[in-house]
């Protein structure tokens, strides 16, 4: 999910045809997440929603599904060719990073995985706040990509190392595009100094065995992130052994620490 000017050096492409298993593998892993912690009082009947870099739309779909016929949701992004609007949902494209907020007075605005790939990313959050109600809710949802990834069990020390190898090397391509791996660490502290009150944050993390719509995540990016993989020097050959061992049910490692924070604006 994304948000960016069209010449961005966003690494991940929404309209390539990779794109398609990346959202499905991170809605089946997060969407339950997200929903939870959008669950009232955040998010209500009748309730007005903005959702930022809406992807696929899981989100918004959810949203429109809670909020009923009285409530409405915005769902934005740069790309939307994977947006179906609804009778309570309206699909806009729309840059967060040069356009002003469409609209204001939302009761929730949602972005998840979204700032961090932004260098604006602490201004935009001032943007979003700023297009609350009285009493709204802001929910930011990011990876928090810091910590080495831990591989649990592996069919031997060999395929271990080569999944660290890649795996560090495409988060390095990451930060080479302008995300900053550890803007979760920091999102609590920037609601605060933004005003928002009684701000909160969960983390969570579970382990991706071979096989499963997590571990697919990875497969999934090494191809979108193919040429930039061997211009570092990864022959084709390390990259095949790589989504091989992803499908291998021997083979199992920790997600990434996914950072849910959310906070309100007084009300009145």
């Amino acid at each position: 999910m994304r948000t960016e000017t069209i010449d961005s050096e966003y690494a991940f492409d929404n309209a390539a045809a990779e794109a398609v298993p990346q959202l499905r593998a991170l809605e089946a892993f997060l969407d339950p997440i997200t929903m939870r912690r959008l669950a009232p009082p955040v998010l209500c009947q009748a309730a007005r929603c903005w959702e930022v870099g809406a992807g696929g739309g899981s989100v918004a779909h959810g949203m429109a599904w809670a909020v009923g016929a009285d409530g409405h949701v915005l769902a934005t992004d740069i790309d939307t060719s994977r947006l179906a609007p609804t009778a309570n949902l309206d699909v806009r494209r729309h840059d967060v990073r040069t356009e002003l907020p469409p609209g204001a007075a939302f009761d929730l605005v949602h972005a998840r995985l979204v700032l961090l790939h932004l260098p604006e990313r602490r201004h935009i959050l001032r943007s979003l706040t700023g297009a609350l109600a009285p009493g709204g809710w802001l929910v930011v949802e990011e990876f928090d990509c810091t910590a080495p990834l831990r591989v649990l069990t592996a069919p031997n020390d060999d395929a271990a190392k080569l999944f660290g190898q890649v795996a560090d090397a495409m988060l390095g391509i990451l930060q080479g595009h302008g995300a900053d791996l550890a803007w979760a660490q920091d999102v609590h502290a920037e609601m605060t100094y933004a005003g928002l009150v009684d701000v909160d944050t969960v983390t969570h993390a579970e382990s991706w065995a071979g096989e499963s719509s997590g571990a697919s995540l990875y497969e999934t990016n090494s191809r979108q992130l193919e040429p930039e993989l061997l211009e570092a020097g990864f022959t084709p050959g390390q990259l095949e052994a790589f989504r091989k061992l992803l499908r291998d049910p021997a083979f199992a490692v920790m997600s990434y620490e996914f950072v849910s924070t959310r906070g309100r604006r007084l009300p009145g």
